[in-house]
């Protein structure tokens, strides 16, 4: 799906967005304001460590738990919780169960950071 036009008026339901997503750690553009983008997107299982060198990622858990690990510990978000990570900091996230959430970050930011590799989704991909 493209981006909405500027003169289409609709919510966007998230759950119903996060229904159309099969696969995991693909995140989908939903919405953007400015020049962030908001992305949902299913996660099960470990990430990789990465960072952002240029911006904050901001994760908010619509359903299930989400631990953030960074190198000095660790942030475990439930249902409704909201964390951001501060640019350049090195991170990785990790599911137990599947978990959906939001991301919000700038257009053009890879999910992988700077360590890309085989797990790098592609960007801009709207549903």
């Amino acid at each position: 799906m493209s981006q909405p036009t500027p003169s289409t008026k609709h919510a966007i339901n998230l759950i119903r967005k996060l229904d159309l997503i099969a696969e995991q750690w693909q995140p989908r553009v939903v919405a953007e304001m400015n020049d962030y983008q908001f992305k949902v997107a299913r996660l099960q299982g470990d990430f990789i460590w990465h960072s952002h060198a240029e911006t904050d990622e901001a994760f908010l858990v619509l359903d299930g738990t989400l631990r953030l690990d960074f190198r000095d510990g660790s942030v475990t978000l439930g249902s409704g919780e909201l964390y951001v990570v501060p640019k350049g900091v090195e991170h990785k996230p990790c599911a137990e169960e599947e978990v959906k959430l939001l991301l919000i970050e700038p257009r053009g930011v890879l999910n992988t950071g700077e360590q890309g590799g085989e797990r790098t989704a592609l960007n801009d991909l709207w549903i």
